[in-house]
C-alpha cells in the first residue's frame, strides 16, 4: 500500500521571504546596514519592506509579476528584492557594467513590468527606454530623474507590525541572467526552494565566527547578495559599499573591527601586491570567503601569510547558485599544497557525480562534466524549454565544467567544457564578443578566448583576422565592444593574425588558439 501524500497546506513554508521576516523581527534593535554615514536597523528594514510590498500592492502587481532594477551597491536595492521575495513577485537585477543590448534584451526578456534604477545611470536607461516598450513603469532610486522617486512613492504608506510571506517554495522568485552559446543571455528561474537551500547550505558550511560583521564591495545584485540573508540570520551587520578600493577595506577593517569579508580573486590579488596591506591589522578577520574564479594555489598561500587560516572557497554557478562544494578553512591545508587545487567536497545535502557523454559515472581520479542534483538546483531556463532539457539531460544538472574527484571526495575543475570565460569573478560569453566584432567594416574573422592572468584569473582576449587592407587597432575594437558590452566584456589585449586555425568541421580552432598561453598552467579553466 502506498503511503505518499502530499498537501499543499501541510508541506507549506521554506520561503526565502520566511527567512528574512524572521530575522529582521527577532534582532530589531541591531543594525542590518551600514553605508557610509547611513544606518539601519533590523526593525528599519522591516518597515521599509513593508511600505514597498503595500505600494507593489497598490499598483496591481501580481504573484508572478516581474520586477527589474539597476542599481549601485545600496541598502535600498536590497530592500526592493526582499519585498519582491515576500510578495511572491520575481525579481531581475541588472548588471551595473553590462551594456544597453544585454539590459534591453532582459527587460523584453523577463516581461518586467516595473524598473527602478538609480539616478546615476539614467542616460543609459533613457537611451534604451524606448526599445522597452512592455515596461509599463519606471521609477528613480532617488532623485537626478525626470521619473517619479521612488522612495516618494512608498512613503505614504504605514509598515506594518509583521512581515507575511505570500509565496510557496516552489515560486519562482528570481531571474538570474547568464549568456548563452546562441549569444542572447538564459533567464535562470530560481525558486524559493533553491535560494533558502543555498542560504542554509551557506550557514551550515562556512565557518561562521560568533560576531558577524561582513565587508562587501562587490555587487549585491549578483553573487555577493547571496551573504545577505546568512547574514542577518546570524544577527550580523553588513557593511556595503559602491566599489573595491583598497585603502577602503583596509581602514573600514580596522575601524569596524570587520570579521568576514566577501572578495573575488582579483580583490585578493590587488591588496596582496598593495604593500600598505600587507602591513595592516587583519587580526579581527575571521572569514575570507572567496570564488567565482579560479585562484592559484600560489596566491592562496600568500593570502594565508597576509590574512591568516580564514580562507574559504565556494563553487557554484548560476544554475545552482554558490553551493555546488566548499573548500573549508580547515581544507586550506599547506601540508597539503596540491589540495589547494581543489574547488573542495560537496555541500552536504547536494549530489555531485562525475559522469561520461553517455551520462554514466567515471572512476575516481578521471575527467568528465560535473553534474549536480539536491535542492539548490534550478527550476529551468525562462521560455528555453530544449535548453533546460538540455541542461537536465539524464535527470542531472550538467554544469558544463570538467572535472575529477579524488579519493577523499574533494572535487577538481579540470577544464570548462563551453567556452565561457571568467574574468574577475564576472561570467564573459565570447559569442556575444564575437558578435559584436564581426560588425566591424575590418574584421574578417575574429574568436575571443580566456587566457591567463595573474590579476583577473582568465583576461579576455581577442584573435582577430582582418579583411584585405583594413586598418584596425586593437584600441577601437576593444573600444567597441566597451561601449556595446560594457567594460567586463571588452577584451583586455587584441592579437591579429593571418589566417585563423579551423577545426575539421570548419569552426575556428580555439583549443588551438588557447595552447599557446595555457600549456604551462596547472589548472586548465578557460
Amino acid at each position: 500500500m502506498s503511503t505518499q501524500h502530499y498537501n499543499a497546506e501541510l508541506y507549506a513554508g521554506g520561503t526565502l521571504g520566511d527567512i528574512i521576516a524572521r530575522s529582521l523581527s527577532r534582532y530589531p534593535d541591531r543594525i542590518a546596514f551600514v553605508e557610509g554615514d547611513r544606518q539601519f536597523t533590523y526593525r528599519e528594514t522591516a518597515a521599509a519592506i513593508s511600505r514597498i510590498m503595500q505600494w507593489f500592492d497598490s499598483v496591481g502587481l501580481q504573484r508572478g509579476d516581474t520586477v527589474a532594477q539597476l542599481s549601485r551597491n545600496c541598502p535600498e536595492q536590497w530592500f526592493v528584492m526582499a519585498a519582491l521575495y515576500l510578495s511572491g513577485l520575481r525579481s531581475v537585477t541588472l548588471h551595473a557594467m553590462g551594456g544597453a543590448d544585454d539590459h534591453t534584451y532582459i527587460l523584453n526578456d523577463s516581461e518586467a513590468k516595473v524598473v527602478i534604477y538609480d539616478a546615476y545611470f539614467a542616460d543609459k536607461v533613457a537611451a534604451y527606454r524606448p526599445a522597452c516598450a512592455g515596461v509599463a513603469a519606471w521609477y528613480c532610486h532617488g532623485e537626478g530623474s525626470a521619473d517619479e522617486n521612488f522612495w516618494n512613492a512608498v512613503s505614504s504608506f504605514q509598515p506594518r507590525t509583521a512581515l507575511r510571506c505570500r509565496s510557496a517554495a516552489e515560486d519562482i522568485i528570481r531571474l538570474a541572467y547568464t549568456g548563452g552559446t546562441t549569444g542572447k543571455p538564459k533567464g535562470v528561474m530560481l525558486s524559493n526552494r533553491a535560494l533558502v537551500a543555498n542560504t542554509m547550505l551557506t550557514l551550515v558550511e562556512k565557518d561562521w565566527p560568533e560576531e558577524v560583521r561582513v565587508l562587501c564591495t562587490a555587487q549585491i545584485s549578483h553573487g555577493a547578495g547571496a551573504m545577505i540573508v546568512p547574514t542577518l540570520s546570524r544577527g550580523g551587520t553588513f557593511y556595503l559599499y559602491p566599489g573595491f578600493d583598497k585603502d577602503t577595506i583596509i581602514a573600514e577593517v580596522s575601524r569596524h573591527r570587520i570579521t568576514v569579508m566577501y572578495l573575488v580573486p582579483t580583490m585578493i590579488y590587488s591588496l596582496l601586491d598593495y604593500p600598505p596591506a600587507r602591513r595592516a591589522d587583519w587580526s579581527s578577520i575571521a572569514l575570507i570567503t572567496y570564488g567565482a574564479s579560479p585562484m592559484s594555489p600560489k596566491r592562496i598561500e600568500e593570502a594565508i601569510a597576509v590574512f591568516g587560516p580564514v580562507m574559504c572557497q565556494g563553487y557554484g554557478q548560476t544554475e545552482a547558485p554558490n553551493s555546488i562544494a566548499v573548500l573549508r578553512k580547515c581544507d586550506h591545508d599547506l601540508s597539503k599544497p596540491e589540495r589547494l587545487l581543489s574547488c573542495g567536497m560537496p555541500y552536504p545535502g547536494i549530489q555531485v557525480a562525475i559522469l561520461d557523454e553517455q551520462y554514466k559515472e567515471v572512476p575516481r581520479g578521471t575527467v568528465g562534466e560535473i553534474c549536480v542534483r539536491g535542492p539548490i538546483v534550478m527550476s529551468g531556463y525562462w521560455k528555453q524549454p530544449e535548453q533546460t532539457a538540455e541542461a537536465f539531460a539524464g535527470n542531472w544538472l550538467h554544469t558544463g565544467d570538467m572535472g575529477c574527484q579524488d579519493d577523499d571526495g574533494f572535487l577538481y575543475i579540470v577544464d570548462r567544457k563551453k567556452d565561457m570565460i571568467i574574468s574577475g569573478g564576472f561570467n564573459v560569453y565570447p559569442r556575444e564578443i564575437e558578435n559584436v566584432l564581426a560588425e566591424h567594416a575590418g574584421v574578417s574573422n575574429a574568436a575571443v578566448i580566456g587566457v591567463p592572468d595573474d590579476k583577473w584569473g582568465e583576461a579576455v582576449k581577442a584573435v582577430v583576422v582582418l579583411r584585405p587592407g583594413a586598418d584596425v587597432s586593437a584600441e577601437q575594437l576593444i573600444a567597441m565592444v566597451k561601449e556595446r558590452k560594457g567594460s567586463v566584456n571588452a577584451p583586455k589585449s587584441v592579437d591579429f593574425i593571418d589566417a585563423m586555425p579551423l577545426t575539421a568541421v570548419g569552426k575556428p580552432d580555439k583549443k588551438a588558439l588557447r595552447a599557446k598561453y595555457w600549456s604551462s598552467q596547472a589548472r586548465h579553466v578557460h
